[in-house]
C-alpha cells in the first residue's frame, strides 16, 4: 500500500472483526473484569449524528485501553426505543412503530460497526423486544408487591394534541415539547413509584459516588431534603384545619397569613360566595404555569379564599390566600407567610397590604410535630401511549387492580390499525377489543391501557447487559455478581432523573435480594455536547446535524473522526465542531501510517527517553480522561519521531497507544510490524531529562531561562558565569553584580546589582 487509505483498511479490519468476534465477552472467574457502559440512544431514524460518536468513543477508548492492559472487558449496546417520537410517526403515517425501530436500529448498528467500535454484539438488547420488556413488567410487580408502585388521583400535564401526560420538563413555556400544542392540567388517576421511601438513602450515599461533583449536586437538590415541622391551623367557621410545612416553626409568632396553593386538596372549603368565582378563575389560570415558571415568576400574584384561620401561638385571626408561588407537591401544599423573615412573603405582604410583623424567636419544639420533606416527588409512571411497555395490571368489575400472573407475562403490544388515542384519552390499547380481556383466577378482567413512561425500561438494563438471553430471570445472579456494578458509565443527558430512578431501581433490588451490590455505577463520565461550526446545538430542525458517515465516507475514514473528537477539547466541556482541526487530526494518522509503511527505520535508539515519556503520559492521561492531552502528546512523539529518526520499536509503541483511538490504523500497522496490541510499559529510568531549565532572577525578578545539562546543575560557579554571559541578564548588570545566590534545588539563580 503506497498511500494511507482509510476507507479501505476499515473496511478490511471491520470484515475480520466481524468474523472473528474478537470483543465477544465471557465470565472468566479469577481474571480482573471491566464492564463499561454509555447511555443508550434512542434509535430515531436519522441515526447516529457526531455528538453520538463522541460519546460512544469515550467508552470505546476505555474498552481498547483496558482491553490492551489485560483485562477482562465487557462493552454491550443497546437501544431505548420505546417513546413518542415512533408513535407520532406511526400516527401520521400509519407505519407501525415496530417496523420504525426494526429500520432504525439496523441503521445505528450500521454506523456503530462502520466506526470501529469493540462492542461485544451478542449482547444488544432493545427495550421494544418481548424478551426484554417481559422483564421490565417483572420489575414492576416487585415493586407493586412492595407497595412501591401505587395509583392516586394527580393533576398532571396533559397535551390535548397527543393525547398523553407530560412530564414537567417536557412542558416548554405552556406548550407540549413535542407538537407544541398548549397544554393544559388535568385531574387523573395515574400509576406512581415510591422513589420517596429510598430518598434519605439516595441522598447520603451521594458524597461516596465517583461521580462529577455538578452531577451530584444537581441529585442533591432535586431531592431537596428539608427538615421543619408541621403545623396544624384552626380554620374559622369549620372548614378543615389546615396543616402547613415549615423549615422555621420558631417564627411561627411572625405568621400573618397563610398560603395555600392553587392545587390545594380542600380549597374549595375555603371559598364564599363572593371569592369562589375569582379564585377558581385564578387556579385555571395557575394551573397551565409549569412549576419551574411559578417559582421564578417575579411578580407574585394571589388572590383572598375568603376564609381566616388562628394562629396558635398568637390566637389571632390571620387571613387565608391562594398564590401559585406555593406547589402542591412540596410540604402539605400549604405554607404560613412570615413577611419579616422570608423574602417571597414579604414581598407578597407588601403587594397585598398584609400585616408585616417583627417578633422575637420562639422554641422551635413549641409547636407542631418534627418532619423531614423532600422536594423529590414519588415517580408519575402512567403514559396514555400505545408504544410502551404495557404495564401488567388488570380491572374486576369494580374497577379494583389485580397484578398479572408472572406466567401471563410479557403482556404483548397488540397489533392497531389506528395509533391514535381513543376520545376518552385512552392510549391506542383501548382499540384492541380482544387484547383487552383477560381471565384471572377464573374471572375475565380489563386489561390497564396505560404503558410505562421509557425511564421504568433504562432503570434496569445495564443488569440486562449481564445475561441478555435468560429466558428464566432478568438477571443472572453468577453473570451479575462477575461484571457488576457498572465500572465507567458515560452520557451527555439525563443528569439527575435517570441516574435517580437507576439508582433507587438498585437499591430495592438489593433489599430484596435480587442484587449484591446498593450503587449501580462506579464511574460516571458526563461528556459535553458537540456544538454546529457556529457553537448553537445542532438540531434536524435547524439542518445543522453533522453525520458521521459522511466524514468517514468524505475520505477521512472513522478513525480520523474518532480521534479527532477525543482531540477536540476535555471530554465534559462542550466544543463546536471545526472542519479545519478535522482535516489535521487526518494528515497526523497519514504520518503515523508513514512511519510504518514509507520509512526506514534508525538503527541508533536516540527516541527512548521521549518513547517512554510519551508512554507515560498517554497512559495516564487516558486513566485522568484527558483523551484530548493523550492525543496531543501522541502528536508530539510523532514529530519527535521524524526529526530525531524512529526506531521500528518507536513506530510499534506508536501503534500500541493510538489503537484506542484510532484502531483500525494502529491494527495495521502492527500487522505490518508482527506485533501483539498488549500495552507498553514505561522505566523510570528514561524519564530523567538530560538538561534542566534554570530560573534566573535579577533582584527578584524573572529576567531569563537557561537550559543546561543535569549534571553541571550542582556546579554554581558554571551557572553563574552562563548567566552572566546571557544577553537578556547582561542588560540589567552593566552597573555591577553585587552576589549570586543559587539554589540547586530550586533549579534558581537570583543574581542582587
Amino acid at each position: 500500500m503506497e498511500r494511507y487509505e482509510p476507507l479501505k483498511i476499515e473496511q478490511k479490519w471491520q470484515k475480520i472483526w466481524e468474523e472473528t468476534k474478537p470483543f465477544r465477552a465471557t465470565e472468566e472467574p479469577g481474571k480482573p473484569k471491566m464492564m463499561l457502559a454509555e447511555m443508550f440512544p434512542y434509535p430515531s431514524g436519522a441515526g447516529l449524528h457526531v455528538g453520538h460518536v463522541r460519546n460512544f468513543t469515550i467508552v470505546d477508548v476505555l474498552t481498547r485501553f483496558y482491553t490492551q492492559q489485560g483485562l477482562n472487558v465487557l462493552r454491550p449496546f443497546g437501544y431505548d426505543t420505546f417513546g413518542l417520537p415512533a408513535e407520532n410517526y406511526a400516527i401520521k403515517t400509519g407505519t407501525a412503530p415496530q417496523d420504525v425501530t426494526k429500520t432504525n436500529i439496523a441503521n445505528f448498528r450500521k454506523q456503530a460497526k462502520r466506526l470501529g467500535y469493540a462492542i461485544d454484539w451478542n449482547r444488544e438488547i432493545n427495550t421494544s423486544d418481548p424478551e426484554y420488556y417481559k422483564w421490565t413488567q417483572w420489575c414492576f410487580l416487585q415493586l407493586y408487591k412492595k407497595g412501591l408502585a401505587y395509583q392516586k388521583e394527580s393533576y398532571q400535564w396533559w397535551c390535548p394534541e397527543d393525547q398523553t401526560v407530560l412530564a414537567n420538563e417536557q412542558v416548554e413555556n405552556g406548550k407540549c415539547w413535542r407538537c407544541g400544542h398548549e397544554v393544559e392540567k388535568k385531574k387523573m388517576k395515574q400509576w406512581f413509584f415510591k422513589i420517596t421511601e429510598y430518598a434519605d438513602e439516595l441522598l447520603e450515599e451521594i458524597d461516596s459516588l465517583e461521580w462529577p461533583e455538578k452531577i451530584k449536586t444537581m441529585q442533591k437538590n432535586w431531592i431537596g431534603r428539608s427538615v421543619g415541622a408541621e403545623i396544624d391551623f384552626e380554620v374559622v367557621g369549620g372548614a378543615p384545619h389546615i396543616t402547613v410545612f415549615t423549615t422555621r416553626p420558631d417564627t411561627i409568632y411572625g405568621a400573618t397569613f397563610l398560603v395555600v396553593a392553587p392545587e390545594y386538596t380542600a380549597l374549595d372549603s375555603l371559598l364564599t360566595d363572593d371569592t369562589r368565582e375569582k379564585v377558581l378563575d385564578y387556579k385555571a389560570t395557575a394551573l397551565k404555569k409549569s412549576e419551574i415558571e411559578r417559582q421564578e415568576n417575579k411578580e407574585k400574584t394571589g388572590v383572598f379564599t375568603g376564609s381566616y384561620a388562628i394562629n396558635p401561638a398568637t390566637k389571632e385571626k390571620i387571613p387565608i390566600w391562594v398564590a401559585d408561588y406555593v406547589l402542591a407537591g412540596y410540604g402539605t401544599g400549604a405554607i404560613m407567610a412570615v413577611p419579616a423573615m422570608d423574602d417571597r412573603d414579604h414581598e407578597f405582604a407588601e403587594k397585598f397590604d398584609l400585616p408585616i410583623v417583627e417578633t422575637e424567636l420562639c422554641d422551635r419544639d413549641l409547636f407542631g410535630t418534627p418532619k423531614v420533606t423532600y422536594r423529590m416527588r414519588d415517580w408519575l409512571i402512567s403514559r396514555q401511549r400505545y408504544w410502551g411497555c404495557p404495564i401488567p395490571i388488570a380491572y374486576d368489575k369494580d374497577g379494583n387492580p389485580h397484578p398479572i400472573p408472572e406466567d401471563q407475562l410479557p403482556v404483548l403490544i397488540p397489533e392497531v390499525d389506528d395509533y391514535k388515542p381513543d376520545n376518552s384519552g385512552r392510549s391506542a390499547l383501548a382499540k384492541a377489543k380482544d387484547w383487552l380481556k383477560v381471565t384471572i383466577n377464573g374471572e375475565e378482567m380489563t386489561r390497564e391501557t396505560d404503558t410505562l413512561d421509557g425511564y421504568a425500561c433504562s432503570s434496569w438494563y445495564l443488569w440486562r447487559y449481564a445475561s441478555p438471553h435468560d429466558e428464566d430471570a432478568a438477571w443472572n445472579q453468577d453473570a451479575i455478581k462477575y461484571w457488576e456494578p457498572v465500572d465507567y458509565y458515560c452520557g451527555g443527558d439525563h443528569a439527575v432523573a435517570h441516574l435517580l430512578y437507576i439508582r433507587f431501581w438498585c437499591k430495592f433490588f438489593a433489599d430484596e435480594g435480587y442484587l449484591p451490590f446498593r450503587e449501580p455505577i462506579k464511574r460516571l463520565l458526563y461528556n459535553g455536547y458537540i456544538n454546529a461550526p457556529d457553537g448553537k446545538k445542532m438540531s434536524k430542525s435547524k439542518g445543522n446535524v453533522i453525520d458521521p458517515l459522511d466524514v468517514i465516507n468524505d475520505g477521512y475514514g472513522a478513525d480520523t473522526l474518532r480521534t479527532y473528537e477525543m482531540f477536540i477539547g476535555p471530554y465534559d466541556m462542550d466544543a463546536a465542531w471545526d472542519p479545519r482541526s478535522v482535516g489535521g487530526v487526518y494528515r497526523f494518522l497519514n504520518r503515523c501510517w508513514t512511519l510504518a509503511f514509507a520509512t526506514e527505520y534508525s538503527r541508533t535508539d536516540k527516541t527512548i527517553n521521549i518513547r517512554h515519556k510519551t508512554i507515560k503520559k498517554v497512559t495516564e492521561d487516558i486513566h485522568r480522561y484527558n483523551f484530548n492531552t493523550a492525543v496531543a502528546a501522541l502528536m508530539e512523539y510523532v514529530n519527535e519521531l521524524y526529526k530525531s529518526g524512529a526506531t521500528e520499536e518507536d513506530v510499534i509503541t506508536l501503534a500500541k497507544l493510538i489503537k484506542p483511538f484510532a484502531p483500525h490504523l494502529a491494527s495495521e500497522m502492527l500487522e505490518k510490524l508482527s506485533a501483539d496490541d498488549e500495552w507498553p510499559q514505561w522505566d523510570e529510568k528514561y524519564l530523567v531529562s538530560d538538561t534542566v531549565e534554570v530560573i534566573v532572577q535579577i533582584n527578584g525578578k524573572l529576567r531569563a531561562k537557561l537550559t543546561v545539562s543535569a549534571d553541571d546543575l550542582n556546579d554554581e560557579k558554571k551557572i553563574t558565569n552562563l548567566a552572566l554571559a546571557d544577553e537578556k541578564v547582561q542588560k540589567y548588570t552593566k552597573s555591577g553584580v553585587k552576589k549570586t545566590i543559587f539554589v540547586p534545588k530550586a533549579k534558581l539563580l537570583n543574581i542582587v546589582i
